[in-house]
This record gives structure tokens, sequence and C-alpha cells, in this order.
């Protein structure tokens, strides 16, 4: 994933639901652009947010079996404000039902008590290497980056300093 946003997981119910955090600062290289003189986080982004908490809830559900999840499917994509530097976008992701590798769930960003955007959103997940055997090392280098990943963000989310 080009941008990681999240900061912090707040809680963690396998199965069930994640809550994380990001906080936007200026220094989020996208913000010069959207817009001058009056940066918010672009509503692409938002939905990205979301996504990504989604995919932190069903990695840690499974163990990491999966190297790949990806967004299916967007209903009921609301955005009802914006979200500005000095913000912090709190994520709750509720499954609604998970099918196998498919997930349906509900998911909701607020800065402050103020709902900001909500979606349903469906995930799937899978393994390169069951379409192609020839990528099972992909598979195992990216659930390895992603474990990893998830080392490095129970450390900050506990306020430790990864250098």
């Amino acid at each position: 994933m080009r941008f990681s946003l999240i900061d912090k997981v707040v809680e963690l119910q396998a199965n069930t639901r994640i809550v994380t955090v990001k906080n936007l600062t200026r220094a989020e290289e996208y913000l010069a652009d959207h817009f001058p003189g009056f940066p918010v986080m672009p509503g692409v982004m938002m939905l990205e947010t979301l996504v990504q908490s989604c995919g932190w809830l069903m990695r840690l559900s499974t163990n990491f079996e999966y190297s790949t999840v990806l967004l299916s499917e967007t209903k009921a994509l609301r955005f009802k404000s914006f979200v500005a530097p000095g913000h912090t976008l709190t994520v709750q992701a509720d499954v609604i039902k998970s099918e196998g590798p498919t997930w349906t769930l509900k998911t909701n960003g607020r800065v402050g008590e103020e709902e900001v955007v909500s979606a349903r959103l469906v995930l799937k997940q899978f393994n390169l290497g069951d379409q192609q055997e020839k990528f099972r090392m992909i598979d195992e280098r990216m659930q390895n980056h992603h474990r990893n990943a998830w080392q490095e963000l129970q450390l900050v989310s506990q306020g430790i300093r990864v250098d």
C-alpha cells in the first residue's frame, strides 16, 4: 500500500470489530494540492482509510492467511464533512457478514462526535498463488510484510517509537 493511513489501533475484536485512528497533519503530501488555501483530506483517502481499517481486521482475524485484500464493492458511501489538518479521524468497522474470503462491513469515520464518512464495504481476500503457482513466493513475502507492519503498528499504538 502506497499510503499507510492507520496510525493506531484502539480496539480489535477478531471477526467482529476494529477501531483505528488517523491523525491528519499538514505533512500529508496530498494536502498541498487538495485544496490550496483550504487543505482537506480527499474523499478517496477517507474511503481508503476505511478500507485499510477493514483490511487489518480481516488479516488479523485470519492470522494473515491471505496475501491480498481488495475492495470489491462500496455501498451507501456518504461524505458528510471535511477532515482537516489537526483533526483525528476515528474509524470503526463492524462485520456484517463473512462468507469465506468475502466480508461485508459497516464502516464510519468520525472527527470527535461528528460522523464525517460512512459506507458499507465488501472486501475479498485471496492468495495470488491460488491462481498461479509461480506467485506463491510473492504471497509469502506479502504476508511477512503485513506481519511486520502489524508489529510496528502495535508498537506505535503503545506509544513506542519505531525508528
